[in-house]
């Protein structure tokens, strides 16, 4: 990406729009500037009516390597100061009425298996791995990680996933049912235009009302209510106001193990 280049690009192709995560320097590491982008990209396919289906994808090797550290440690934020409503990326909290399918081409731990938890439907490179690596870090998944997961996979695989830190393989995220296909390397957006093809075949009012009463039925449970944001954002504030907070990502920083005072 060049510094004329938008952080996110929006391309339609036979009614589907393609919203593509465009900092592949950064391993699309998401900023203000991405989120905001992303964001628009989002909404704007949201209200487009010749668009029936989204797919979401990365630019380079990377899906999304999450939050920008760099920003976070310089103090500057990381979501859309216009919209802090949609969230990490301008999307975790961004519900449109149009399915949207999360097309997994490379890196995408932490906030990027965040995306991918927010989406409807998600295909994976087979080379590409999820999972929740912030307690390993003295963070926590903030952005839908922690609210989602448990709601997506078992409880026991969800408490792994989410307290050990460990990735999850391709082949195992399709095991679980995090994913609706795995890819052949390199095809994983190829693979979700197909599917998106077979969605937009479809008649779009009908599809949309579907996807309403999924959401609406089970918003609840799957991670949009608000209740379950405002305990979200309780634990966040706990963990990243704690000293172990600070530890992590030093002790990252400097490659060595870190110490943890559990406070």
């Amino acid at each position: 990406m060049t510094e004329t280049e938008p952080a996110a690009l929006y391309e339609v192709r036979e009614h589907v729009a393609i919203v593509t995560l465009n900092r592949p320097d950064a391993l699309n590491a998401v900023n203000s500037t991405l989120s905001a982008a992303a964001g628009a990209a989002l909404e704007r396919a949201a209200t487009d009516p010749q668009v029936r289906v989204v797919v979401i994808t990365g630019a380079g090797r990377a899906f999304c390597a999450g939050a920008d550290l760099k920003e976070i440690a310089a103090g500057r934020g990381v979501y859309d100061p216009e919209h802090r409503d949609r969230d990490f990326a301008g999307i975790v909290r961004h519900w449109i009425p149009k399915p949207v399918i999360a097309a997994v081409n490379g890196f995408a731990l932490g906030g990027g298996t965040e995306i991918v938890l927010s989406a409807d439907l998600a295909v994976i490179d087979e080379r590409a791995s999820l999972g929740l690596p912030e307690v390993t870090r003295g963070l926590i998944a903030a952005a839908g990680g922690i609210l989602r997961i448990h709601r997506q996979v078992p409880p026991k695989v969800a408490a792994e996933i989410a307290l050990t830190g460990r990735p999850v393989s391709a082949a195992r995220a399709y095991e679980l049912g995090l994913v609706n296909a795995v890819a052949p390397a390199g095809t994983a957006l190829e693979v979700a235009l197909e599917l998106a093809g077979t969605i937009a075949a479809n008649a779009p009012v009908a599809v949309q009302q579907s996807k309403r009463v999924m959401h609406e039925c089970a918003a609840a449970t799957t991670g949009w209510a608000q209740e379950d944001w405002t305990l979200n954002r309780d634990a966040a504030r706990i963990v990243m106001t704690s000293e172990d907070a600070k530890e992590g990502p030093r002790a990252f920083a400097a490659k060595r193990t870190p110490q943890w005072a559990g406070r």
